[in-house]
């Protein structure tokens, strides 16, 4: 009776083992490879104003007032009142706290200008460090796309992210890319969406509407 109890628990014991070494197997197996690191740096640095926003407003010019979103109330108009979140991730940034002056240029990777002029925005940032803040609103795409054009072109300034197009829609545009300028009061002085704009024409306008001098 005993042999026969026991040559029925053996195969039960046995099976037992066997599922738990495949779920230990499993366990071990290689986890998915884990996400690169963002090119893109952090936004913590957006709230807080450039070293020398004081100067960056035009001497002489009238402060518009202000009305609404942009597409409502044209320039001089506050920026959206959105929270946007990091593309490295970290507090979601609220539009209307961000410090200017500074260049917002909204862009997508499949869009061919943005991702011609998206170079020049780099080096306004290079060029113009403690004088303004050059921020990128990456709309309608995809992180891993939008990840790749960011390290293949060297991008390095702050990234918000904005699938769901909100801040186009606020505005009232359609069309990529779309560059603002704002002054240090958060006020959007002028929207561009001429196409890709070269270090030349980015220098020109930031001159004329943030009165900040930047070599071309």
């Amino acid at each position: 009776m005993n042999r026969r109890l026991a040559a029925l628990l053996v195969p039960a014991v046995l099976a037992v083992a066997g599922c738990t070494a495949t779920g230990q197997g499993s366990a071990t197996t290689p986890t998915a490879r884990a996400e690169r690191p963002s090119p893109f740096a952090d936004c913590a640095t957006l709230t807080r104003p450039p070293a020398t926003a004081g100067a960056a407003t035009p001497s002489g010019a009238a402060a518009p007032a202000a009305s609404g979103a942009v597409g409502a109330g044209g320039a001089g108009a506050m920026l959206p009142g959105l929270i946007l979140s990091c593309f490295t991730g970290g507090t979601p940034v609220a539009l209307r706290d961000v410090r200017g002056p500074a260049v917002v240029n909204v862009w997508a990777s499949w869009c061919p200008p943005c991702r011609k002029e998206l170079p020049a925005f780099q080096r306004l940032s290079e060029r113009a460090a403690g004088r303004l803040q050059v921020i990128g609103v990456n709309s309608r795409d995809t992180r891993s796309a939008a990840q790749s054009i960011g390290e293949d072109y060297g991008i390095r300034f702050p990234m918000l992210f904005d699938q769901g197009e909100a801040l186009q829609r606020e505005l009232g545009r359609n069309a990529l890319p779309l560059t603002l300028l704002v002054d240090a009061q958060g006020r959007v002085r002028h929207t561009d969406a001429t196409g890709a704009l070269d270090d030349a024409r980015l220098a020109a306008l930031v001159r004329q509407h943030l009165g900040v001098e930047v070599a071309a």
